[in-house]
């Protein structure tokens, strides 16, 4: 029998707020640049999906994720709230135990 493979990607659902790996990407580069336009940039999506994106995570979460700041003489920004901090740490542990267990179930397949 060939070597067995496992594939596949995963996403968490904490109340009404659904996190995959896009919207993941999108908060991790909004952490990173502090701008909502410069991680649309990044990750090479619409201004207007990204912020789409963060308005709908904003509203199903039970607190905001991302805090904007109004713009003015220095622009306007955006961070990432402590629950968004959280969000991304339960995404990250969550992905780390789905990666041990592809390891893991494809070791045994493959004895």
């Amino acid at each position: 029998m060939d070597e067995t493979k496992i594939n596949g990607n995963i996403w968490i659902e904490i109340s009404r707020l659904k996190l995959g790996r896009g919207r993941v990407n999108l908060l991790e580069n909004i952490k990173k640049f502090g701008s909502i336009t410069a991680a649309a940039k990044s990750i090479k999506i619409p201004y207007r999906q990204a912020w789409a994106m963060v308005k709908e995570m904003n509203n199903s979460a039970k607190t905001e994720l991302v805090k904007m700041k109004i713009g003015g003489k220095h622009g306007g920004g955006a961070i990432l709230t402590e629950e968004g901090e959280k969000v991304l740490l339960t995404f990250y542990k969550t992905q780390k135990q789905f990666e041990d267990f592809k390891e893991k179930t494809i070791n045994s397949l493959n004895k």
